[in-house]
């Protein structure tokens, strides 16, 4: 057969130890082609990329050529890769051997043409970055050298096109973690300590993670926390309900972060930003408790509390609320003061009603009682008139007892009035400083990504 005679004929005197040139001093030029067909893990502890290629190598054997018309016409022929020479090129950033399969057969044409496609499972060095993570862009680079020839015995070419070669999708399995951006390609000669110089041929992957499993993962529930945070400055800060209501969310952000703690890549290079935006959320949720905590105790009501001193006064409850535009303090104070005057009248009436000594409904009684005194009248008038100043005392000690009172509500009113403004004050600096940090997160985020 025609195949068994032209296989004969091409090994019975061939030497696979040897470059194939019949003169030593012509370049074996070998044209490479890499497609990526899969994305296979991206490890960012270790800066390793698993990828799974399909390479192709092409050059010209000298010693692997006939005329087709002595073989039936025959043009191509397969042939055992292990009985013909196979140049020594490798890729530098191998770090372990994958599981790639065993391809036996090269293809020879009668030119001397010889086509060598396999594919490889690749497990390469790659630097990897995850600032931006998961909105992160990783590039890494391929390099295809010869181990031992320097570019005077093989020299590197492209089988394609450089844009064919960059937007070549065609083989990609893209319904991974990882889409396929584009594969750019650099050819440059490379040289150790002066020593002869070596062809390499690059190929640059560039890959992007898909961000949206993350997101809803990672990011939703950390925003929501947040914006719970925030609504829970509306309930009233006098009740302590405020402060178990932020302790309860600042605990189940706490459980929430050991939870998402596996799902971060873990680097000794660096932390990613997502990382600094978890550490700064919960460094907002514990000034949040802090400002709530001292709300509460400002407007707490103690009977030992001092009163509001003028200064803070002025500065809080007649600056700060026409800057925050909360009420008219003129109004409120006139309001507050007119109550305070029609109480205290009617407590000085039922106070002078109550310290008359006498009170008689019959004239005649009051004038009997007036006018002419009996022995026995007389004999008692001692022990009535200790009685009496008895009465008065504890009926001044009860309106001193209220006066006090009524004083230590008014003390307390104005620590609640203070607290309400500056309350407000506090919550719209936090509200201010949660916008400016989103949006210099989302900024530092789209920034680098158009980049």
């Amino acid at each position: 057969p025609a195949l068994r005679r032209l296989s004969h004929f091409l090994l019975a005197h061939y030497q696979k130890g040897t470059r194939p040139v019949r003169d030593w001093r012509t370049t074996t030029n070998v044209a490479i082609d890499l497609m990526v067909y899969a994305i296979l893990s991206v490890d960012e502890k270790n800066q390793v990329l698993t990828t799974y290629i399909w390479y192709r190598q092409h050059w010209t054997d000298e010693f692997l050529k006939w005329d087709p018309a002595h073989f039936d016409n025959l043009t191509q022929i397969s042939l055992p890769v292990e009985s013909i020479w196979v140049p020594d090129i490798l890729i530098n950033e191998f770090v372990d051997v994958g599981k790639s399969p065993h391809v036996p057969y090269v293809y020879v044409s009668h030119h001397g043409e010889v086509q060598n496609l396999k594919p490889i499972q690749v497990m390469t060095a790659c630097s990897l970055d995850i600032y931006n993570f998961p909105f992160d862009v990783q590039n890494c680079s391929l390099t295809f050298t010869s181990w031992l020839h320097h570019i005077r015995d093989i020299n590197l070419s492209l089988w394609r096109q450089p844009e064919l070669v960059k937007f070549d999708r065609s083989v990609f399995m893209n319904q991974g973690e990882w889409e396929l951006l584009y594969v750019l390609t650099h050819f440059q000669e490379f040289s150790v300590k002066s020593s002869d110089s070596y062809a390499e041929m690059k190929f640059y992957v560039v890959i992007r993670r898909r961000p949206l499993f993350y997101t809803v993962s990672l990011l939703l529930p950390s925003i929501f926390l947040m914006v719970m945070d925030i609504v829970g400055f509306y309930l009233p800060p006098h009740s302590g309900e405020r402060v178990s209501f932020k302790i309860t969310l600042l605990l189940g952000y706490s459980v929430f972060l050991i939870i998402v703690s596996d799902t971060l890549p873990a680097t000794a290079v660096g932390t990613p930003l997502i990382g600094i935006y978890f550490v700064v959320c919960m460094a907002l949720l514990v000034i949040s408790l802090t400002e709530t905590i001292l709300i509460v105790r400002l407007v707490h009501k103690q009977d030992l509390q001092p009163h509001v001193p003028e200064w803070l006064k002025h500065l809080l409850l007649e600056r700060a609320t026409i800057l925050l535009c909360i009420w008219d303090r003129k109004k409120f104070s006139q309001s507050r003061m007119q109550n305070l005057d029609t109480s205290r009248q009617v407590e000085n009436n039922d106070s002078t009603a109550k310290l008359t000594p006498c009170v008689c409904e019959d004239p005649r009684e009051c004038g009997a009682v007036g006018g002419t005194r009996s022995a026995p009248a007389s004999a008692g008038q001692t022990e009535g008139s200790a009685a009496l100043q008895e009465v008065l005392r504890e009926t001044t000690a009860i309106r001193q007892l209220l006066e006090k009172r009524e004083e230590f509500r008014d003390v307390a009113r104005e620590w609640l009035q203070v607290g309400y403004v500056l309350d407000v004050l506090l919550f719209r600096v936090y509200l201010a400083a949660v916008l400016a940090y989103s949006v210099t997160l989302g900024t530092l985020w789209s920034v680098w990504r158009d980049a």
